[in-house]
């Protein structure tokens, strides 16, 4: 019988054997060539190694989880970590016995799920506990962008503090933001060279012919044919007067509003893609485990997987944007456009080889928090959930100057 909850269960020889092996796994699964920390960084997190830490980071792949692992290792410690319920089950189950055995317990997506909540408020209230959290609550896709934030995101954190005061009233909890910057790793000519291959690749699965244009133009070329062909699919009549960005989001929410009724769900009126993305992956996740949500008891797993392939194709189009390749292509944005592009075309993608930098705000202190949280909770939740989305948002525009335009950029020669 299927259990609902999966508690975390350490065993120190195998996290000692991942410690060993992560540098080798994380290039073979994710082809991620190694984990950057600077050594003022690294002093830093060593210094709260036997401190309790809520560690926030951007999410914009799934990666995210093994950086953290490394993070926690420079810190000389180890990191509790909330994974799908779903991934319990990968691989006749041997997945989730392997993770939760290195720091991992499940959580319905986007649900309340006391379980989940309780567990994070034990791990917090442990003197040396240390969590981390990825507060945009899914993957984005896009390094150079963020999520908005789930609301109520540095709630766990008042819980847990609230908990560890009652058992010691010097407990303090250190809040540690991070951003993960993944730089592609080569000489310039082999990236374009590789980039060029692919985007070939493509032109070919599609019969497009790219004449003369240069990159940058292939890559629009190819991104408004699939946007055309998207709309035929959906019956949608393209209007002149809306622009490529409107004609996207028009696809996305056609396709949300599918899945939905695949799922028979109803969204709230003006509801915007990422919330309905959110409530999908939800009911989703919550079918797929065998939990399903209340109303949700009637979906077969053929229907979920017909709803869910709606939204990956949501998802897809979630962030492409042309301007923001346009105005600064870097090879790291030619990337994630190739992997959009590879899912919707082939069905599936591989990562190209790159490095993740970290870069850390100053970290602070959440009890600095508490009178506040004691005379107005919502509004302490608010208040540190906007500085962290502040902290992000300034090492994101920092990380960012760590990579480099590979081909003029505003340039896109002849059509």
């Amino acid at each position: 019988m299927k259990t609902f909850f999966i508690p975390p269960k350490f065993e120190a020889p195998l996290a000692w054997t991942f410690d060993a092996t992560m540098p080798l796994l994380t290039k073979l699964l994710f082809n991620l060539d190694q984990v950057i920390i600077s050594h003022q960084d690294k002093r830093k997190l060593r210094e709260l190694s036997n401190k309790r830490v809520l560690y926030f980071s951007n999410h914009p792949t799934t990666i995210e989880p093994p950086v953290a692992y490394s993070i926690a290792n420079a810190m000389g410690s180890r990191f509790h970590f909330m994974a799908s319920r779903n991934v319990f089950d990968w691989g006749a189950g041997v997945v989730g016995e392997v993770i939760r055995r290195i720091g991992a317990f499940s959580v319905l997506a986007g649900g309340a799920d006391r379980d989940a909540v309780k567990m994070s408020r034990q791990i917090l209230t442990k003197p040396d506990g240390k969590l981390a959290i990825y507060p945009e609550g899914m993957c984005s896709g896009e390094n150079d962008n963020l999520l908005p934030f789930l609301p109520g995101t540095a709630q766990i954190g008042f819980w847990g503090l609230e908990d560890a005061l009652k058992l010691d009233p010097d407990a303090q909890i250190t809040v540690v933001p991070a951003f993960v910057k993944y730089v592609a790793t080569g000489s310039k000519a082999s990236m374009i060279e590789s980039i060029k291959l692919s985007i070939h690749r493509i032109e070919l699965a599609l019969h497009l012919d790219p004449g003369n244009r240069n990159l940058l133009r292939r890559f629009l070329m190819v991104g408004r044919f699939l946007l055309e062909r998207t709309e035929s699919e959906y019956g949608i009549v393209p209007d002149p007067d809306h622009d490529y960005e409107f004609r996207v989001g028009k696809i996305r929410h056609e396709a949300l509003n599918r899945a939905a009724e695949i799922l028979r769900l109803k969204f709230t009126e003006g509801e915007n893609a990422i919330d309905k993305i959110r409530e999908l992956f939800t009911a989703i996740d919550s079918i797929q485990a065998g939990f399903p949500k209340k109303g949700l008891e009637h979906v077969t797993g053929e229907v979920c997987e017909e709803a869910r392939r709606e939204v990956e194709k949501a998802y897809t189009f979630l962030v492409t944007k042309p301007q923001h390749l346009v105005t600064y292509p870097t090879a790291e944005r030619f990337y994630e456009w190739l992997y959009r592009y590879e899912t919707v075309v082939f069905g599936r993608t591989n990562y190209r080889a790159r490095e993740a930098q970290v870069h850390f705000a100053p970290f602070f202190q959440l009890n600095d928090y508490m009178e506040e949280y004691k005379k107005d909770k919502r509004k302490a939740v608010q208040t540190v959930t906007d500085r962290l989305r502040k902290d992000l948002e300034t090492l994101m525009k920092t990380a960012s100057l760590s990579t480099s335009p590979i081909v003029t950029p505003e340039d896109l020669g002849e059509i």
